[in-house]
């Protein structure tokens, strides 16, 4: 049986929908892969209070895994539009280490774990640059974006 891995970004969802994503894709833990987490900016799903909404709406784990998210230059970069998406994705793919983040994700399951960012759409994204690598180095690792 293979795994499942999925992608979501809460921007431009509502509580209610993004519960519902993840409750109805039978989602186990939640990885936060952004930079920033702790952000005054990200309404519920601020780390400290996405972990609780989690655990008590939808019994899902919570995990930041600070070494899938991007570099502060590069998301600068990017933001300013000093680089494109292809530099950015070559960036960001040339900035992680595996070996950090292998040691990182070492312990969680990633069958029906869910790669967390801001971004509405994993088109261009770095969750989604995340999951490819994963799914790269663990064949049969199956990708499921949630919008």
């Amino acid at each position: 049986m293979s795994a499942t891995l999925y992608t979501i970004g809460f921007t431009r969802k509502g509580a209610e929908r993004f519960f519902g994503l993840l409750t109805d894709a039978g989602v186990r833990r939640v990885l936060d892969i952004r930079a920033r987490p702790d952000s005054q900016l990200a309404g519920f799903a601020r780390g400290p209070d996405l972990a609780w909404f989690l655990r008590r709406l939808c019994n899902i784990e919570y995990h930041t895994v600070p070494a899938l998210a991007p570099g502060k230059q590069l998301l600068a970069d990017y933001r300013a539009g000093t680089v494109d998406w292809d530099a950015y994705t070559s960036r960001y793919l040339a900035e992680l280490d595996p070996h950090r983040a292998q040691q990182a994700l070492a312990a969680l399951d990633l069958d029906r774990a869910c790669l967390l960012c801001a971004e509405d759409s994993a088109a261009q994204c770095h969750r989604r640059l995340a999951a490819e690598w994963l799914q790269q180095r663990q064949p049969g690792l199956q990708l499921v974006h949630l919008c």
